[in-house]
């Protein structure tokens, strides 16, 4: 019964094909999409860790985009090529900065409101301050965060970098993942060209 099924669903699926094909050549010249538009220069990345450091909270983070590093501005709100999101979890209290009040167990998404070229930051309060500058290895975001019942408006915006690199090599571990407030931590990375 099974196989029948999925043969009937495969014939059901080739007749539309065949049926919106006319076999007629377009008559106005097809329209790039964004990511087509930036194909030479585009990077991609991926990720998922954690972050903490600061006072209180620790956050976590997963996802991953394309992006434009010569678009990047430091200047906001800028128009600037970069598509990216994920989830976003506070796992500890946050207590201070732009994520003030996230609780433990909120947090559902972000996405990227702009690509920064670089930005100043701490993986602690006491650290020396350090700079990021977005790269073939590096990215600098200013996102919006969303917890659930904020529906589409986002309930926090900050600053944050994903490195395949160590941001922080005068601390002990592997810091390649940043949230302005929360800190540094160890997150599993991978940029593609």
């Amino acid at each position: 019964m099974t196989r029948l099924a999925f043969s009937a669903i495969s014939l059901v699926g080739l007749a539309l094909v065949v049926a919106c094909n006319d076999s007629r050549a377009p008559t106005a010249a097809p329209q790039l999409s964004l990511s087509q538009a930036h194909a030479g220069s585009t990077l991609g990345f991926g990720f998922n860790g954690t972050a903490s450091g600061f006072p209180t909270g620790a956050v976590f983070l997963t996802g991953g985009g394309a992006y434009d590093a010569a678009t990047a501005s430091n200047t906001v709100p800028s128009e600037t090529f970069v598509h990216s999101g994920g989830g976003f979890r506070c796992t500890a209290t946050v207590a201070q900065g732009p994520l003030n009040g996230c609780a433990e167990g909120e947090g559902v998404r972000w996405d990227t409101a702009q690509l920064l070229a670089s930005t100043g930051f701490k993986c602690t309060g006491a650290d020396a301050l350090k700079t990021a500058t977005t790269g073939d290895e590096t990215v600098v975001l200013l996102a919006d965060f969303y917890r659930a019942g904020d529906g589409i408006d986002e309930s926090f915006t900050a600053q944050m970098i994903v490195s395949e690199t160590d941001l922080a090599p005068d601390i002990d571990g592997v810091q390649n993942l940043w949230v302005q407030g929360v800190g540094c931590g160890a997150s599993v990375v991978h940029f593609s060209k």
